[in-house]
């Protein structure tokens, strides 16, 4: 990503993250705005898939998504070797895709309780 975007563009690339996570898996994805509460980034995308396979499919989706919508390729991408937790970093991006056992023990979306969350699924709708 860019050095200077916008806050549209960044919510742009937040919105294809999520809708091209939530093409490939039926879990539930979520978007939180956790840029008041943490330096690093300033979302959150997070989700799941049942098994490895379905992790790499919903990792791939999610890059192509953002490319697509002008993001460019990620900062940085962990875990793929293991496909329980993979993190997809793009600075002020970063989407979790666990699979479900990871999802539920690390259990992000409780942590972050207190940030407010983007309803990502009406900006694709509008």
């Amino acid at each position: 990503m860019a050095d200077r975007v916008t806050e549209e563009e960044l919510t742009r690339w937040v919105v294809a993250a999520a809708a091209g996570a939530a093409a490939k898996t039926d879990a539930e994805t979520v978007v939180l705005d956790v840029g008041d509460v943490l330096g690093v980034a300033g979302w959150f995308v997070i989700t799941s898939g049942s098994n490895a396979r379905q992790v790499k499919a919903i990792v791939d989706e999610v890059e192509a998504r953002v490319a697509e919508a002008g993001g460019g390729k990620p900062v940085a991408v962990e875990g793929r070797d293991a496909m329980q937790w993979v993190l997809i970093s793009y600075g002020d991006i970063v989407v979790h895709v666990f699979d479900d056992e990871a999802r539920a023990y690390y259990d992000l979306e409780r942590l972050w309780a207190d940030v407010p969350t983007l309803d990502w699924q009406a900006a694709v709708a509008g």
